[in-house]
């Protein structure tokens, strides 16, 4: 079945509804930052996906509607990629910057946009991603190249993205907007015990709260919800090639509201990820149609 026709068209909601969700996601990133010296890393992802959680819950009320086909291992699968990116992605955060973290973590999705590709253009897309890579990774042999571990953990939750797609749309055709409540509350197993772990009680502190708060719904609850919008209406290769602004968004934002700087190859590295995932949904649309909408 694909999405009504009624109302609001569903590829102008879906793109919208994406484009915001990418610009809280990188604010929520950049306020997570801040929270990294009074817990670390890993109590940003529990607040992050915890409270995310709760909200969600509250709000959606799941139990009142409860999916006719149930698919568990969907759900399950989502949910635990999800709790899992998160993880690696804020560990990656600790070393280095936001822009280039999501560059790293960004080649995910791309590749997943990527995958199957025949046409000599398609080819081309590649060639820039790992020209942007190469600029990228710590194998310049300059003073600030990036650190290693940084990198590894970024590439991790690449792999977590993508996995995120695949099994976010599989969830959201059988659980509706539910799936992202179900799934937040699957990755919460995940992302709690790591930050008790990590932060104990540190995590119960009152003067954390109103930031942890803003995290989780910025980082979480409203990107989540919204990426859901877009997931179950395009097509999982039109949905990870209109990601294509998110490492720029991010950049961005770890300028302006994290004092971070790139050096000229780093934006340049940036540019040509972004150029390879724009050019990539430039190619895609034309073989996109509506009979390709997930069902």
């Amino acid at each position: 079945m694909t999405p009504a026709r009624s109302g609001v068209a569903p590829l102008p909601l879906a793109i919208g509804a994406l484009l915001v969700a990418m610009v809280s996601y990188q604010c929520g990133a950049s306020l997570a930052k801040n929270l990294f010296p009074a817990v670390g890393a890993e109590g940003a992802t529990a607040y992050r996906l915890g409270l995310s959680a709760l909200v969600l819950v509250l709000l959606r009320r799941p139990w009142k509607s409860p999916p006719v086909k149930p698919d568990w291992r969907s759900l399950w699968g989502y949910g635990l990629a999800m709790g899992a990116m998160n993880l690696v992605f804020y560990l990656s955060l600790r070393t280095i910057p936001l822009g280039i973290a999501v560059a790293l973590e960004f080649t995910g999705p791309l590749a997943l946009a990527l995958f199957g590709s025949r046409r000599l253009l398609d080819f081309a897309w590649i060639g820039l991603v790992v020209a942007g890579l190469a600029l990228l990774l710590p194998l310049r042999g300059i003073d600030k190249a990036l650190d290693p571990l940084g990198v590894m953990y970024a590439l991790a939750a690449g792999v977590g993205w993508a996995l995120y797609i695949v099994l976010g749309q599989r969830a959201g055709a059988a659980y509706g907007a539910n799936a992202v409540t179900l799934g937040t509350l699957v990755g919460a197993l995940v992302a709690i015990p790591a930050g008790i772990a990590h932060a104990g009680t540190a995590l119960l502190s009152p003067a954390l709260l109103p930031c942890a708060l803003g995290v989780a719904v910025l980082s979480s609850a409203l990107p989540y919800s919204l990426e859901m919008v877009s997931m179950t209406r395009l097509p999982t290769r039109t949905f990870s090639t209109f990601l294509s602004l998110e490492p720029a968004i991010a950049a961005l934002a770890g300028v302006a509201l994290l004092d971070e700087r790139l050096d000229p190859p780093q934006w340049l590295a940036i540019a040509a990820i972004v150029a390879a995932a724009a050019g990539t949904a430039w190619s895609a649309r034309r073989t996109a149609s509506p009979e390709s909408l997930p069902n």
